[in-house]
């Protein structure tokens, strides 16, 4: 058996991971922080890679370096009630509660409202009845999706998408440091950044995609763990490559095209969508809402389809014999299809809450099975980081959700709280406390 990944296998596995990651949130954030950063791209642009690419490269990495299978067992390590919720919580939010969901709605919102003139509801329900339907058949065969992701629908969809940004990139309407800031990016463009990578949910993703890369790398032969975890980093630097390659592009984009949708920039309900169809129509015409209803139903098709499967997955080992992996599919699919039908915005609007909830645990998880091995990953230290990370969650929840009091309280003690950031101490408080008690055992 080999145990090292040929260039071409390393690239193929990249292609699927980026595949994979690259969906919904991914294709509209980054172009509607461009078009709002203007000027200040550069230092917004930081603040997203770090969320939306550095956090997911970690994620993928800490899968690999603590030889894990999975997030069933990394989440293991603080203990056993903890594997079952927050593993339950993660996968219902990356999947039918939100991720899922918004992959066809952001695939109808962008690429067919423009044609539906009237009973928008009836014209929704059926392109998300065939979205969902394409879905689940990619997804009923899971050892497949390193070909039909991976050699298939990824390069399809980067195809389109090069033919979109390229054509604005080489024809800019206007100059990015012609263009002024606005809302949020004015006075803190990298925080307001870094929250807005959460969106993209590739934090969350990262950990719950961990599961597909090893058993990719095992199907091409390599099957000794030091070697699959050392394939799982590399095709995960392939694939946030890539990403980052894509974020800085359309955000650049978004940016110099700040003129086709300056006076709409201000309404809460503009968002890249609407500006990624402007953009389309300008360059490309009537044609120009086809290729974008292609490009962006290709793009949320494999993001779907990767959520499917990994949730199926993760379900159907987290509980044993109450369902089989494609019955499992068929409710998730069928699920999502239900909640894809309320609306984009709607759906973007009931995630925020929860997301600000899951991402202070999902990274310092992270951190911790990356790091897990310079202090035995000792059950201990899991319990006290994430114990303190947990509360400090509980508080950031109150300030997404504006609890006065809670924001009035956690605004006193907390550092960064302001800015999204209140569990970093917390966190770190926590990991010292649990060092210091492993210690004296």
């Amino acid at each position: 058996m080999q145990q090292k990944l040929t260039l071409r296998q390393l690239a193929l596995v990249g292609s699927m991971l980026f595949g994979l990651f690259f969906g919904a949130g991914n294709l509209i954030f980054p172009l509607i922080l461009g078009a709002r950063a203007g000027s200040r791209l550069p230092v917004a642009l930081l603040g997203l890679l770090i969320t939306a690419v550095g956090i997911p490269l970690l994620g993928v990495m800490s899968i690999g370096i603590s030889r894990s299978e999975g997030l069933l067992d990394l989440s293991g390590r603080v203990s056993p009630r903890f594997r079952v919720l927050f593993t339950c919580a993660l996968y219902l939010t990356i999947g039918p509660l939100f991720a899922i969901p918004r992959c066809a709605a952001t695939s109808f919102t962008i690429g067919l409202l423009p044609f539906a003139e009237d009973r928008v509801w009836l014209w929704q329900l059926a392109f998300s009845l065939l979205f969902f339907a394409g879905a689940l058949y990619f997804s009923l065969n899971p050892s497949k999706i390193l070909d039909s992701v991976g050699k298939f629908l990824n390069p399809a969809f980067l195809s389109l998408l090069g033919v979109m940004l390229i054509s604005a990139l080489v024809n800019p309407i206007q100059p990015v440091f012609s263009v002024q800031p606005v809302g949020d990016y004015v006075n803190s463009s990298f925080s307001a950044s870094f929250l807005q990578g959460y969106d993209t949910l590739d934090a969350l993703a990262s950990l719950a995609f961990g599961i597909i890369v090893i058993r990719s790398v095992r199907q091409l032969g390599v099957t000794e763990p030091e070697r699959v975890a050392i394939s799982t980093v590399k095709a995960g630097a392939v694939s946030m490559s890539l990403m980052a390659l894509i974020y800085a592009a359309t955000a650049l984009v978004g940016a110099q095209s700040y003129g086709l949708y300056a006076e709409r920039l201000s309404d809460p309900a503009f968002t890249g969508g609407d500006a990624f169809a402007l953009i389309a129509h300008h360059y490309f015409g009537k044609a120009g809402a086809l290729l974008l209803a292609a490009t962006v139903t290709l793009c949320c098709m494999k993001t779907a389809v990767g959520l499917v499967t990994s949730c199926s997955e993760t379900f159907e080992e987290l509980f044993p014999g109450k369902l089989r992996y494609p019955q499992w599919a068929v409710v998730f699919s069928a699920a999502s299809f239900l909640i894809s039908n309320i609306g984009l915005s709607q759906i973007i609007t009931f995630s925020a809450p929860v997301l600000y909830f899951l991402y202070p645990l999902a990274i310092v998880l992270i951190l911790l099975g990356l790091f897990g091995r310079f202090f035995g990953h000792a059950r201990g230290i899991y319990q006290w980081t994430m114990g303190f990370t947990l509360a400090a969650a509980v508080l950031e929840l109150g300030r997404v959700v504006e609890i006065p009091a809670v924001m009035d309280l956690a605004g006193r003690f907390l550092p960064f709280y302001s800015y999204g950031l209140g569990w970093v101490v917390p966190a770190a408080v926590g990991f010292v406390v649990g060092m210091v008690l492993e210690k004296r055992k």
